[in-house]
């Protein structure tokens, strides 16, 4: 028997997200994505399939390296306009109980002083069904409107990442001890103020001395999510990663990938399974499979060629439209996601891919594969995918909004549920108790948790300058 499923629902606050086209289908709502009805009919949707939650990308920038353009981006709505994904997570926690939600935003972008008390009110506000999905922002667009000349480096934004983290964990794990909030109205002391601490941190990119102005949130840090599969992508998530989101095209490509960040896992000295690991994947699935594939057939009508390769020229750095359709795709270093070309140029030795198939494929279901079918095809297809490449789930990326959540709702999840290999029912608590089954606080082996005794440590240290002095 395969081991349990787990869904999670990829979304952007945007139109065209992964399948750029799909917005003139007459069935699909994305079009609506300022509503917040549009966000909380989605959210009922997906508690109702017992997700795990929604994952929810973002870009600041816009896909602009396709013919050197934002031509086909604006005029297709590939992931512009896009608008801010944190401001409709209250609305949905509002009219859920049990969904988590996985925030995409960019370390390049915010400093951490800031951004700590963002995640710290999601995370009191969805009562600890916040998660942070840590990026390092691939777009040159997005730098260039912060007053950056050019990206930095792909490897040097992972090391402003771990500093980034290191700030972050003081100040969530490090910086109020657990007793030092006490509410107390009679001698009118809200918090012990001997146990809140300055952080004290003065490093290569932040100096950020000060405490953590927000009061310790249910989980403290929140799940932390981390999409980079690139080599220093997979040692940054080996350290700081609770979820691992991949992407790629191939059983073949995501069984490699899968099986790289697991070996960087005990490398750095914890469990293999210490993350869940999810692939993206579409499904479109009907009542059999001939009614599946009718309706995958009208999807591809809608599927845009231009927006297929501006979503991929936008990925990897690499202007699609100098080659020609029929060129073979090659791997070319650039500062994009370095894992992206890998997955279609290196991943599949018997896999040749051209740039117009990556165009095809790339605008029904973005870098994820499609499968479609009856209930029970795709139920043994998702069981395939579990058993030889060895992840935990997926993030299902959707090609109609919102029917395609629904038809998973209606179809799949039942069947899954039938066999054994799907959660019946939500576990108890925050989003880390209930993916993991244990407290709501990182795990003691993680990085974060070396921060929980910050000022046990800065007296020592302080002990130890005076002594020396």
């Amino acid at each position: 028997m395969s081991k349990q499923i787990r869904f999670n629902a990829f979304e952007m606050n945007c139109i065209a997200h992964q399948s750029p086209g799909l917005w003139r289908h007459p069935q699909d709502r994305s079009t609506e994505y300022k509503d917040l009805n549009y966000w909380t009919d989605l959210a009922k949707i997906l508690e109702r399939g017992k997700f795990d939650g929604v994952f929810i990308a973002d870009v600041l920038g816009i896909y602009d390296v396709y013919h050197d353009s934002a031509e086909h981006a604006l005029t297709g709505a590939v992931q512009v306009p896009v608008n801010d994904p944190l401001q409709i997570v209250p609305a949905m926690a509002a009219v859920t109980e049990h969904l988590g939600f996985g925030v995409t935003t960019s370390i390049s972008f915010e400093h951490p002083y800031p951004f700590a008390r963002r995640m710290s009110t999601l995370d009191h506000l969805t009562k600890g069904r916040a998660g942070w999905n840590i990026v390092t922002s691939y777009l040159e667009s997005g730098s260039k409107n912060l007053g950056l000349k050019t990206q930095v480096t792909h490897d040097e934004r992972y090391d402003i990442a771990d500093e980034y983290l290191e700030v972050l964990y003081k100040l969530w794990e490090g910086s109020w001890e657990d007793t030092a909030v006490l509410r107390d109205k009679q001698r009118g002391i809200f918090a012990d103020h001997t146990k809140v601490h300055p952080i004290h941190h003065h490093g290569k990119y932040f100096n950020v001395p000060g405490i953590h102005i927000c009061e310790p949130s249910p989980q403290r840090t929140p799940v932390l999510y981390q999409a980079g599969a690139s080599a220093r992508g997979q040692r940054f998530a080996s350290q700081n990663a609770e979820c691992v989101f991949i992407s790629a095209p191939t059983k073949v490509a995501v069984k490699k990938l899968t099986e790289g960040i697991r070996h960087n896992l005990v490398q750095h000295g914890r469990s293999e399974n210490d993350v869940l690991i999810y692939t993206m994947l579409s499904i479109v699935v009907d009542e059999t499979d001939e009614k599946a594939q009718a309706k995958f057939a009208e999807y591809q009508g809608y599927g845009s060629y231009d927006g297929g390769l501006t979503l991929a020229s936008g990925w990897s750095g690499i202007d699609f439209s100098q080659f020609k359709p029929t060129d073979q795709v090659e791997y070319i270093q650039t500062n994009a996601i370095q894992s992206m070309l890998r997955s279609y140029v290196e991943a599949d030795p018997h896999k040749i891919w051209t740039i117009e198939e990556i165009a095809r494929w790339t605008s029904v279901g973005g870098n994820g594969p499609v499968i479609v079918g009856s209930p029970s095809t795709v139920a043994d297809r998702l069981q395939e995918w579990v058993d030889e490449t060895g992840i935990d789930g997926f993030n299902l990326a959707y090609i109609l909004a919102h029917q395609t959540f629904e038809d998973i709702v209606e179809y799949v999840i039942p069947e899954l549920q039938r066999r054994g290999v799907y959660q019946t029912e939500y576990r108890k608590g925050t989003l880390r108790e209930k993916l993991f089954g244990r407290g709501a606080r990182l795990d003691s082996k993680h990085r974060g948790a070396q921060y929980r005794h910050l000022h046990n440590q800065q007296n020592t240290q302080f002990e130890t300058e005076r002594l020396n002095a």
